[in-house]
């Protein structure tokens, strides 16, 4: 296939999951592959435990708590691949998901962007929502317990389609997107009106003004998924802000 891989994780105190994450990818990960790491601001020996034990990585110091959008788009004009992955600190590969997506998007030209199934490290699917947010899908994200999700978040998750081929989806999650690199910079990267939540609904609409987006059934990552803000008053301001801007920038539907 001979095409190059880049990706980027954007840090801060994550040093309770960073090394599994990297370990994993660098285990697993067979095609050219360069990983950044753009850190905004640990302090929790996040930097050290990299420097020492990753001298493959690209670290880079963004100086502060700049968001995860603009983080990743720190990394834009170092970008020379084919393609390029947003990875999550608390993602972890069991197999070479990289070299299945970039073939994925090999073969299918019209693909601007690829989500792979998420799982969390148990095995168990996480409902992630692949339809265009909207008010009601929300509230049913933010209500839902520890249960089976009811009928309007199975409608966001696309779980009344069948899920086991790939299939074209208005909203890939933020914690692992594989995304042609040319485009990616195209669109300059992700919407800086956002500091965290909602970039990479964002960034799908973008891409599906004039590409596909495409869930991938083929290739299964592990996510942790803390969902911080259900337990974070400031993150929850944060989600609400990033909602406002979206809303403001696509409409309501």
């Amino acid at each position: 296939m001979n095409k190059t891989v880049t990706g980027c994780i954007v840090t801060y105190n994550n040093i309770a999951t960073i090394d599994n994450a990297l370990s994993s990818l660098f285990k697993y990960t067979e095609v050219p592959f360069r990983l950044y790491v753009v850190d905004n601001g640990s302090t929790d020996g996040t930097i050290e435990l990299i420097e020492k034990n990753y001298p493959q990585v690209t670290l880079i110091r963004s100086g502060g708590n700049i968001g995860f959008g603009k983080g990743h788009n720190l990394i834009m004009d170092k970008l020379d691949s084919d393609y390029h992955v947003i990875i999550n600190p608390d993602i972890i590969i069991r197999d070479d998901v990289i070299a299945k997506l970039a073939a994925f998007l090999n073969e299918n030209e019209d693909v601007g962007m690829a989500s792979p199934e998420i799982r969390f490290p148990d095995g168990r699917l996480q409902i992630l929502g692949k339809r265009a947010p909207c008010l009601r899908y929300l509230i049913a994200s933010r209500m839902r317990g520890s249960g089976e999700p009811g009928d309007v978040l199975r409608e966001y998750a696309m779980l009344d389609c069948d899920l086991s081929k790939p299939i074209d989806i208005q909203n890939a999650t933020g914690c692992f997107m594989f995304i042609r690199t040319e485009l990616f910079k195209k669109l300059g990267g992700f919407d800086k009106r956002y500091f965290m939540y909602f970039e990479d609904s964002d960034l799908t609409r973008s891409v599906n003004l004039n590409h596909r987006t495409v869930y991938y059934p083929n290739a299964t990552v592990y996510h942790e998924w803390g969902r911080e803000s259900k337990k974070n008053f400031k993150l929850k301001l944060v989600q609400i802000n990033s909602m406002l801007n979206y809303f403001a920038k696509w409409g309501l539907k």
